[in-house]
């Protein structure tokens, strides 16, 4: 990403295969979707299939996915993402 500064970078495995991964960028200016101006993608998946998901694509904004659904999100801070995000890992994995 052209002009964006990596900030946080992680990925991670479970034993039952699964996989989490956290990639957070700081854009060089906000914009309209992206107030916080900030890019992201929280990665939680199993076999090749997302199972809980947090991004802003463009066109989409802050939003998240839980199994089939998608929803609003409403980013505050890049630490309550992350608590909100491995709350759904959690729960998603029977941990909860």
């Amino acid at each position: 990403m052209a002009d964006a500064t990596l900030i946080y970078e992680d990925k991670g495995l479970f034993a039952d295969g699964g996989i989490v991964e956290v990639i957070i960028w700081r854009l060089p200016a906000a914009d309209k979707e992206r107030l916080h101006g900030l890019k992201y993608s929280l990665y939680y998946g199993k076999e090749g299939q997302r199972i809980v998901g947090y991004d802003n694509e463009r066109g989409k904004g802050d939003h998240r996915h839980f199994g089939n659904r998608e929803e609003k999100y409403s980013f505050s801070t890049i630490d309550q993402m992350m608590r909100d995000f491995f709350a759904d890992v959690r729960r998603a994995r029977g941990e909860a």
